[in-house]
């Protein structure tokens, strides 16, 4: 679930940029990114809460240190892609 997820977030990231390029109004793709990123975030963890009720300790031990590392480049990457329109829109303001 959190694959489809993270690339429903991925998707939705470049709508929100596209829309600002367009000048449309971005806000609400801006939203839904930052909120699928989240449930991608939710979803894994789910993930690993089943491994550890399942104690499978050989997952946890190849998977959850990539995968944290991964989630936390990818999470902030998303959060700098979504607010970019806002910064932006900032700076040509002053």
């Amino acid at each position: 679930m959190w694959i489809i997820f993270g690339v429903i977030a991925i998707v939705i990231t470049f709508i929100n940029i596209y829309m600002y390029i367009a000048g449309k109004d971005y806000k609400l793709a801006m939203a839904l990114g930052l909120s699928f990123t989240a449930l991608t975030l939710c979803s894994e963890y789910s993930l690993v809460s089943g491994w550890v009720k399942g104690e499978d300790w050989s997952a946890l031990l190849d998977v959850v240190p990539g995968m944290e590392r991964a989630l936390w480049f990818l999470t902030i990457v998303s959060i700098l892609l979504n607010i970019t329109p806002i910064l932006l829109e900032l700076k040509s303001k002053k």
